[in-house]
């Protein structure tokens, strides 16, 4: 305990400049070579500023009472003051001028508040399509990168490139995805759970919804059995277990979750909000309930937040499947089924049906 104080007595002095300079070399030679020492040199430094600086608090102070007592704070602000009878008629001459003023002001202040508001929600949706943009340009820097494959004819060269996830909405060859998915490509193709990779064509887009329906043009398709799944045509309750199968990655990935909010980014009445993982490659893929009807397309996420995710409601798609043009369909016919064949069945029974049913898109530019 000795030693304590007497090394805390030799600190301050040595602090405060009190050493000889003799004595100042042999301690700061005990600070190299004792880290004990040394940050106990370092700690009093730290309370002596500390006490120096509360101590100018205290004087300040003092000083600005003792200024303020001398000041006569109510005879300065009487002879400043206007006289009661010259604010009234300043206000009964001028009300219509001021009145309108304030109310500018009260608008300018809450447009600016508004633009700021939605600059910074704008610039979280850039993030949120930038993440999408850097995937596409990263595969398409590989792709140029990738030389001397071999080629199949009215096949692309780089096979396992992706964009997003696309859904038959009908037998015969009709994928609906997000248009952010396909968007810039100079060709499309979507890809099976077999492995089978088949041409297609956009044939209907709807950029306010960001939605788009492709159509396969490859001879070499088969058309599929009946969809099994109905597209809901009511609004999902929140707390709704739904999931997704999609493709972030080179084979199909199931999300399962719940509906957090019927209201999708900064409000938006088009889309839910659910309680999904989804990564870059989700983008297009279905989101169903556990009776397998269609209740949406998982179309983002927010940049901050993971476990979330945006899904556009079953009633936009269709709407998008009545928008397109009958030159378009030709002889062929869109309509949902009445009744889901995924209802009752275990989840891993309806993801074996549900998968032929799921595409990846291949976009190459």
């Amino acid at each position: 305990m000795r030693n304590d104080l007497e090394l805390d007595a030799i600190i301050e002095d040595y602090l405060l400049g009190k050493l000889n300079p003799q004595e100042t070399l042999a301690f700061e030679q005990l600070r190299i070579s004792d880290p004990a020492v040394d940050h106990k040199v370092v700690s009093h430094k730290f309370f002596l500023e500390s006490m120096d600086m509360f101590a100018e608090q205290i004087r300040l102070k003092a000083q600005l009472n003792h200024i303020h007592g001398e000041i006569d704070v109510e005879s300065i602000a009487s002879s400043l003051r206007p006289h009661p009878s010259r604010v009234v008629q300043l206000w009964r001459k001028h009300k219509s001028a001021i009145a309108v003023a304030a109310s500018f002001l009260v608008l300018s202040l809450v447009s600016v508040y508004s633009i700021q508001h939605n600059t910074k929600q704008k610039e979280q949706l850039v993030l949120l399509s930038n993440q999408v943009n850097k995937a596409i340009k990263t595969q398409n820097s590989l792709i140029r990168k990738i030389n001397n494959n071999a080629t199949i004819p009215g096949k692309p060269a780089i096979q396992n490139s992706f964009g997003g996830t696309g859904f038959a909405i009908s037998t015969n060859g009709y994928i609906l995805t997000n248009l952010h998915v396909i968007n810039g490509a100079d060709s499309l193709y979507v890809q099976n759970n077999k492995g089978e990779s088949f041409k297609v064509k956009s044939i209907y887009t709807d950029p306010q919804n960001d939605i788009a329906i492709l159509k396969i043009s490859d001879k070499n398709f088969s058309h599929l059995s009946s969809i099994p799944y109905t597209i809901k045509k009511n609004t999902s309750s929140i707390g709704e277990t739904v999931y997704t199968l999609g493709y972030p990655k080179d084979d199909a990935v199931l999300g399962e979750g719940y509906v957090s909010s019927k209201n999708g980014f900064v409000g938006d009445t088009t889309q839910y909000q659910v309680s999904i993982p989804v990564n870059p490659g989700n983008s297009g893929g279905p989101l169903l309930d556990s009776n397998g009807n269609l209740v949406g397309i998982i179309s983002g996420k927010p940049d901050q937040t993971e476990g979330a995710a945006f899904a556009i409601k079953s009633k936009y798609i269709l709407e998008a499947m009545r928008a397109i043009p009958q030159d378009s369909l030709g002889n062929n016919r869109l309509s949902s089924n009445k009744k889901s064949m995924l209802s009752g069945l275990k989840r891993t029974k309806q993801i074996e049906k549900l998968q032929d049913y799921v595409f990846m898109i291949k976009v190459y530019n």
